[in-house]
């Protein structure tokens, strides 16, 4: 019997017919995203669900949805879509994530564009009758600094069309290397400097804990007078408050918003402010994006359901059926290796080097790269994915290098990860014990035998005595239960490290509370999906 697919909602008939024309029974109801009951009732029915953004892919949808295999969002966001509870139940969510790249970039330049002329209002204005010349005083780009916050794939493309506009391009990103910069031709900054510099600043960065607000009121008044800001990346990334503030005071000649921290957004600061452009989330509204990730999601949910190949998975390796079981945990133990990396690492990445060792050497070692890189990648960018890792990581300039070695060792098998930065270098080391259960087993070089678990606390110190009663007291004062508890040292009186496995977020005041009492060199929490 043929794979069924549901596209429940608006997607191009060309999209609709790539599934019809590999043998796939498809039907094709676009509103029906908006009607959860109708939705809930027909899903069981399906092995594939096509969607956009109207349609919630629920905990509760994915528990109705008995054969459901794959779930293809035509986009890159997937914020609509429950990925734990689609992962627990075997189902593979995959997204585009590179269709809509240039028409985002493109939207973010026609956004300066607009508010360094103020022709919406100018725009406005004239339809009212009203002749106001005078009124609508704009600026040149030419000349002017862009400081571009975020230099991957949507922020290079901006930097590239604004040096074309003959503009003095700067750019602030934590993994953009001096070659990628070179390559780009702009000059990599920090970004108190970029703020300091920049006449129009736009960000194309990710959501996460690190760029969150990170436009504030204090960055805000670091900024050059008569500064012009554009967000067409995310929402929250900005103080929509601190911005008004700002605009109203004179000290921000204009913004252009696109994303709002709360969408749909029908009220904000930023609203009836006459220095202010606001746009629906129109980023990747053009025909030709959506077309793009329209046929690609077509293509991919199909070579799936047919053949069994994977593509841009954001929860699963590209790896073949057969390989997948076996290789299952090691796929694991590579992402909570490189989770780990990425949660440690703040400076650029140079190389990524990736050793083999034993059994394990002997598997998918590309699949396995990429959960490596992807790993460390998502510590900084949600939006990676195991076959996106590797594109981002290489334009960024980072080597990744693969060595494979016969058994050493009393394992039969591990992989270790090494990574190069401008700084330092930072090894972590991880098995499959027989109950299919990953474990770090080295860091720093430091031998250490660790459970992996959601909620981690790692510590450097010199090995004296007290830190166990210390890191111990301290967590049991403060409500905080110890899982597991892992120590390894250099040796008598050398370098030390621990692992906490706690049952919950450690605070910062908690961790405040270590750091005070100066017997640690690093107090770090870290996180791990271990789902």
């Amino acid at each position: 019997m043929a794979p069924k697919v549901l596209v429940s909602d608006k997607l191009s008939e060309t999209a609709v017919q790539i599934f019809r024309d590999r043998g796939i029974d498809v039907d094709f109801m676009p509103d029906l995203g908006k009607d959860k009951a109708k939705l809930l009732e027909l899903i069981p029915q399906y092995d594939g669900l096509a969607i956009r953004s109207a349609t919630k892919a629920t905990e509760k949808l994915i528990a109705a949805a008995n054969n459901l295999k794959v779930i293809g969002r035509a986009g890159i966001g997937v914020d609509n879509v429950d990925i734990p509870a689609a992962s627990k139940k075997g189902i593979i969510v995959m997204n585009t994530p590179f269709g809509n790249m240039i028409t985002t970039a493109e939207h973010a330049i026609a956004m300066m564009f607009a508010v360094a002329r103020q022709i919406p209002e100018a725009s406005a204005s004239t339809h009212a009758g009203k002749w106001e010349k005078s009124k609508f005083m704009g600026v040149e780009l030419t000349g002017k600094t862009l400081g571009v916050i975020g230099a991957g794939n949507i922020g290079g493309i901006v930097c590239e069309r604004g040096l074309g506009l003959k503009m003095k391009v700067i750019a602030y990103d934590p993994f953009l290397s001096e070659e990628r910069a070179t390559k780009l031709g702009v000059t990599k900054v920090e970004l108190d400097e970029l703020f300091a510099r920049s006449d129009f600043i736009t960000l194309h960065v990710p959501a996460t804990d690190k760029t969150r607000g990170m436009i504030s009121k204090d960055a805000i008044a670091s900024m050059k007078d008569g500064v012009r800001i554009v967000n067409c990346a995310r929402g929250g990334l900005v103080d929509e408050q601190a911005l008004a503030d700002a605009l109203k005071s004179g000290k921000v000649a204009g913004a252009a918003f696109d994303v709002f921290e709360v969408e749909p957004a029908t009220e904000s600061p930023l609203f009836n402010l006459p220095n202010v452009v606001v746009t629906p989330h129109l980023g990747a509204a053009t025909t030709e994006a959506q077309e793009n990730v329209a046929l690609q999601v077509a293509e991919q949910m199909s070579d799936y359901l047919l053949t069994g190949a994977v593509s841009n998975a954001l929860n699963m390796p590209s790896v073949t059926a057969e390989e997948a079981k076996v290789m299952g945990p090691w796929v694991k133990l590579a992402e909570h290796l490189g989770a780990f990396i990425g949660q440690m690492t703040d400076e650029v990445l140079q190389e990524i080097q990736i050793t083999y060792n034993g059994s394990v050497s002997q598997m998918n070692l590309e699949a396995l790269n990429c959960a490596g890189v992807a790993g460390i990648m998502k510590a900084t960018n949600p939006d990676v994915n195991m076959v996106s890792a590797p594109v981002i990581a290489k334009e960024r300039g980072v080597k990744i290098s693969t060595t494979t070695q016969d058994k050493s060792g009393v394992f039969d098998g591990y992989i270790k990860i090494n990574v190069v930065t401008d700084q330092r270098e930072r090894s972590i080391a991880g098995t499959v014990f027989s109950d299919g259960k990953p474990r770090f087993i080295q860091i720093k070089g430091i031998n250490i035998d660790a459970e992996i678990g959601q909620h981690m606390v790692y510590t450097t110190n010199e090995d004296v005595p007290g830190i166990i009663g210390t890191l111990g007291q301290t967590m049991g004062e403060n409500g905080v239960n110890i899982a597991n508890f892992t120590l390894g040292r250099a040796g008598a009186g050398k370098e030390a490290i621990a692992l906490l496995y706690v049952d919950a977020p450690v605070p910062a005041p908690i961790l405040k509370k270590l750091e005070d009492t100066g017997m640690f060199q690093q107090v770090k929490t870290l996180s791990f999906d271990v789902a």
